[in-house]
C-alpha cells in the first residue's frame, strides 16, 4: 500500500503547489497518480464488499471502481465546451476505453486462466497431453443480466455513429438504460460472493470497525487523488503528443484508459489465474456495461455544463470510431451470450483489435466495423435462443425459469481438464 501512496504523492504535492511541469513529465507524473487513485479505489471497492452482499453490491463497486476513466473523459467533454477540439478527445477516450475493455481485457482473462489451468494440473501430476485439455472460460447465469442490457445498450449506441452526435435523447435513453440495469441486479437473487486476493483481502480481514475506517480513507484518498490529477494529466496528453510528435489522439484514446483501468485489468487476470473465471469476466463485463451506458450518456451533460450545446458533436473520425467500438460491442456480445468463453472467441476479439493499428489504407475504420458486424451477427444467429434468453432479463430476473438451455451454472469451478462443475458447457463448446 506504501508504494501506491509513493506512486500518488507527487502528482498530488505537484498540483497542491501549483507546479507545472512540462507536458511528457507531466504526462509521466499524473498519470501515476491516476494509476494511483485507480488501484486505491479498487482496493476500498473489494473491501467495502465485506460488509455488502448481493448482486447490487457488484454494480455499484464496479462503477466506483471506474471512476478515474470517467473524471479523465468528463473533463475532456466539460473542457470541449469552450475549446471544441476537445470534443474529438472525449469521444477518443471514450471508444479507447471500451475498445481495449473487450480486446485486450477480456482475452487476458481466457489467457490467464488457460495458463493458470494448466500451472495448477501440472503441480497435480497430470500428463503433459492431458494439460492442454483446458475447458472454456464459463460466465454464471445471473450473468445473462450485463449481456441482455449490453445487448440494448449495442443497439441505442448506434445511433451516434448514424447522426454525427451524442444527442441528448441518446445520453437520456443510455442512462435510462443503466438505472433500470441497477435496479434489476437489485432484484436478481444473491449469488455466491467473490473472495478479494491480495491487499483487499487483507483489509478485509481486519476487525469491523478498523477495516470500514480504512475503506472510508481509501475512498477518500483515491478521490482526492483524482480530483487533483484528472485535469492536468488530460492536459499533459494533450500537449505531450505534440511535444513528442505523436499524434495526440492516439495518446488520449490509448495511454488514458490503459492507466485508469490497469489495476481493474491486473484483478481480473488474478482471478482467471486463480481458476476463478466467472468472478474475472464478470468484472468486466459489469465495467463493459457501465462504459457502454452511462460513461457515453454522461458526456453531451459534461459538454453542456462546459457551455456547449445539449448534444456532443462528433467529427468523421470520431463517428468511424464510434462505430467501430459499438460493432466491436457487437461481436463481444456475440461470443459471450451464450455463457461460455472459448479461446477461439479470445483470440478472434484480440486479433481484430491488433489489426486496427497495422491497416493503412483510408477508411479502414469501416472495413473493420464491417468485419465485426459480420462476424457478430452470424454468431448471434447461430445462438439466437442464448441471446432471447439474455434480452428476457432486460424485463424479468435471469432466473425466472428453471432452466433457458446453456449457460454455465456458477462457472467458477472445474480443473485444468474441464472436469466439475460447468462441464455441460465445456462438452458442448469443446475445441
Amino acid at each position: 500500500m506504501a508504494g501506491v501512496v509513493v506512486l500518488a504523492a507527487p502528482a498530488v504535492v505537484l498540483r497542491l503547489t501549483g507546479t507545472h511541469p512540462s507536458p511528457v513529465p507531466g504526462m509521466i507524473l499524473f498519470g501515476a497518480g491516476v494509476l494511483g487513485a485507480a488501484v486505491l479505489l479498487m482496493w476500498a471497492a473489494e473491501t467495502a464488499r465485506r460488509d455488502m452482499s448481493g448482486a447490487l453490491a457488484l454494480a455499484l463497486l464496479a462503477l466506483i471502481a471506474v471512476l478515474p476513466e470517467y473524471a479523465v473523459d468528463l473533463y475532456y467533454a466539460y473542457a470541449a465546451g469552450s475549446k471544441p477540439e476537445y470534443a474529438a478527445y472525449a469521444a477518443a477516450n471514450m471508444t479507447g476505453a471500451n475498445r481495449l475493455l473487450v480486446g485486450v481485457g477480456w482475452a487476458l482473462v481466457v489467457l490467464a486462466f488457460t495458463l493458470g489451468s494448466r500451472h495448477i494440473a501440472r503441480k497435480r501430476g497430470v500428463p503433459p497431453e492431458e494439460r492442454r485439455e483446458v475447458r472454456p472460460v464459463l460466465l454464471r447465469r445471473h450473468h445473462r443480466i450485463e449481456l441482455g442490457f449490453l445487448a440494448v445498450a449495442a443497439v441505442i449506441a448506434f445511433i451516434p455513429a448514424l447522426v454525427g452526435e451524442i444527442g441528448w435523447y441518446v445520453a437520456l435513453a443510455l442512462i435510462f438504460l443503466y438505472v433500470l440495469y441497477v435496479v434489476r441486479i437489485a432484484r436478481s437473487p444473491d449469488e455466491d460472493e467473490e473472495e478479494p486476493v491480495g491487499v483487499a483481502a487483507a483489509l478485509s480481514a481486519l476487525p469491523t470497525e478498523a477495516r470500514r475506517v480504512t475503506t472510508a480513507v481509501l475512498f477518500l484518498l483515491g478521490a482526492v487523488v483524482i480530483f487533483a490529477c484528472a485535469e492536468p494529466f488530460a492536459e499533459s496528453l494533450v500537449n505531450a503528443g505534440s511535444s513528442l510528435g505523436i499524434d495526440r489522439f492516439l495518446l488520449v484514446q490509448w495511454l488514458a484508459p490503459l492507466a485508469s483501468e490497469a489495476p481493474e485489468l491486473i484483478v481480473a487476470v488474478v482471478f482467471a489465474w486463480r481458476l476463478r473465471d466467472a468472478d474475472a469476466m464478470g468484472a468486466l463485463l459489469s465495467s463493459k456495461v457501465n462504459q457502454w451506458t452511462l460513461l457515453i450518456g454522461t458526456l453531451p451533460f459534461a459538454y453542456q455544463l462546459g457551455g456547449g450545446s445539449w448534444s456532443l458533436p462528433l467529427d468523421s473520425r470520431q463517428t468511424e470510431e464510434v462505430l467501430l467500438t459499438a460493432a466491436q460491442t457487437v461481436l463481444g456480445l456475440a461470443v459471450l451470450v451464450d455463457l461460455v468463453f472459448r479461446r477461439r472467441e479470445a483470440v478472434m476479439l484480440f486479433a481484430l483489435f491488433v489489426v486496427q493499428f497495422v491497416l493503412p489504407w483510408h477508411g479502414a475504420r469501416l472495413f473493420l466495423s464491417a468485419v465485426y458486424l459480420a462476424a457478430g451477427f452470424t454468431i448471434l444467429f447461430l445462438k439466437k435462443d442464448d441471446l432471447l434468453a439474455a434480452l428476457r432479463t432486460v424485463v424479468q430476473p435471469a432466473d425466472a425459469r428453471p432452466d433457458d438451455g446453456g449457460g454455465g451454472g456458477d462457472g467458477s469451478s472445474g480443473n485444468g481438464n474441464g472436469k466439475g462443475k460447468g462441464k455441460g458447457n465445456a462438452d458442448r463448446s469443446a475445441e
